[in-house]
């Protein structure tokens, strides 16, 4: 299991965490609060978390090729949907202990 994690600091962090997980709930599995959500790829998971300033996402795939489009889709849907804010989300590998 190959794991990253980012985490983007901004004040609509529920606010993305919920757009992402309707956009994706059309198309795949997804189960979502204010505060968490969860969507299921073919390719990986995504874990997310929202506190008052920071959303904390949290990708699992089988392989790292599949890690790598999993992170790359979300990325690319949250620059969409946060363009205002221009959010990088640099991914960093999560090493089991």
């Amino acid at each position: 299991m190959f794991t990253s994690n980012a985490k983007f600091t901004t004040a609509r962090a529920s606010g993305y965490l919920q757009q992402l997980c309707k956009h994706f709930g059309h198309k795949v599995e997804v189960q979502f609060d204010a505060q968490a959500g969860l969507i299921t790829f073919p390719f990986g998971q995504c874990a997310l978390a929202a506190d008052q300033d920071v959303l904390d996402l949290t990708v699992n795939a089988e392989t790292q090729a599949d890690l790598t489009k999993a992170c790359r889709v979300i990325s690319s849907h949250l620059e969409r949907f946060a363009f205002r804010e221009s959010p990088k989300t640099d991914w960093h590998p999560v090493v089991a202990a």
